[in-house]
């Protein structure tokens, strides 16, 4: 092998040009994914401590901001094939800016916003420079290049002025300049969409969404295997014990249907509508599987008997509704799947329905009653989807 054939010197190059470009992550984008599981823990404690709407908003921002600084990394590191030293350097800072965001979380409504902004602002500028490289060896990817490289420095400034803007100036700002971030991937005609070179490794994409989603959903075992510990395991009744073993086991379900049902799987197609859908419902899905981690938390301060929670019972209602609902939109734009004949569009209703539901029966009824009807609304989108696969298995 040539020297520069070898992955630490090979320059970066679209998947296209390569006649076996593989669909699988490297090594050094799961390294990238390990801050993530510090943010996303840290951004579930301050959901934890500031559970009222406006507190529910700078995490749903701040998630939103995080999840985008993961995700336009991966869209690159899907359209070129890009792993030298270089890449390495560049993939190393870019850590760097996540861990500066992950620690101004818990004071990001105070005096941590400055090193927020300034660090998803870095964050910006990095994927650019990496856009930058792909430009100069790719001259098929010119135009597609250089507007990405044009787009994501002027945001990097923007985002940067941010950090010296009053508040709450500076939040409604950075908010509308995330918002026009988006804008230019999906507005027809005019978004990157339109070049041909535009085209991400849909394998590889549909594993990165697998490995964050498999992030954010441990990140409730965390949550309740922490908070537990803090309160002492000796110290709680039987009743607690019981109500934390709930909680794994309903993440671990979370987990199940997403990977039967649409982990893993590739678009049904590659229409700019189908590729936005596909992202758009990634990103609502795992926001809601944060909050369902997050509302888990409360059942080890509980017993039986003992009324949830409100304002983590809302939450948890609602991010569970919402995490049905986008496996649900999910399964329309995937490809075909043996799993989803059985889990199919009542599945999900019912699913939605009872969590919703579940949330106005909860001032009314102790945890208990208040579980078995959350844990209906979960179960039922394995136990029926199995059960129906169990009977045409046996007719067969």
């Amino acid at each position: 092998m040539a020297l520069n054939d070898h992955p630490m010197w090979r320059k970066p190059q679209h998947h296209h040009d390569l006649e076996n470009a593989h669909e699988h992550v490297h090594w050094v984008e799961l390294f990238y994914d390990l801050i993530h599981v510090v943010t996303i823990f840290l951004l579930g404690n301050y959901l934890s401590d500031h559970l009222n709407l406006q507190g529910f908003l700078v995490f749903a921002g701040v998630f939103i901001a995080l999840w985008y600084a993961w995700g336009e990394l991966s869209i690159f590191n899907s359209i070129y094939v890009s792993t030298d030293v270089w890449h390495r350097i560049i993939m190393s800072v870019m850590i760097c800016t996540v861990m500066f965001m992950a620690a101004a979380i818990p004071a990001i409504d105070g005096k941590g916003w400055a090193f927020f902004a300034l660090g998803f602002a870095a964050n910006r500028a990095l994927i650019a420079a990496l856009y930058i490289r792909a430009r100069r060896v790719n001259a098929e990817s010119k135009s597609f290049s250089s507007e990405q490289i044009r787009n994501f420095l002027i945001f990097a400034v923007i985002f940067a002025v941010t950090a010296f803007l009053p508040k709450p100036l500076a939040y409604w700002v950075f908010a509308a300049a995330m918002v026009t971030t988006q804008l230019v991937y999906m507005i027809p005609r005019t978004s990157v969409l339109r070049f041909d070179r535009f085209a991400p490794r849909l394998g590889h994409m549909s594993e990165r969404f697998a490995l964050l989603t498999l992030i954010v959903l441990g990140e409730g075992f965390f949550k309740l295997v922490v908070t537990l510990s803090e309160k002492g395991i000796y110290k709680v009744t039987p009743e607690v014990l019981v109500n934390f073993v709930i909680g794994g086991v309903s993440m671990f379900v979370m987990c199940w249907i997403y990977f039967d049902f649409v982990g893993n799987a590739k678009p049904k197609d590659n229409k700019p509508a189908t590729i936005v859908i596909w992202w758009l419902a990634h990103l609502v899905l795992m926001l809601c599987g944060v909050m369902v981690g997050v509302a888990l938390a409360a059942e080890v301060k509980i017993g039986f008997w003992d009324p949830y929670p409100g304002k983590y019972a809302a939450i948890g209602c609602f991010g569970l509704a919402g995490y049905i609902a986008m496996l649900w939109v999910l399964r329309q734009i995937i490809e075909d799947r043996v799993a989803s004949r059985f889990g199919r569009w009542d599945v999900r209703l019912f699913g939605i329905l009872c969590a919703i539901g579940t949330y106005f029966a909860v001032p009314h009824v102790p945890s208990l009653v208040a579980n078995l009807l959350w844990g209906t609304a979960l179960f039922s989108q394995i136990v029926i989807p199995v059960s129906r696969a169990w009977m045409t298995f046996r007719n067969e």
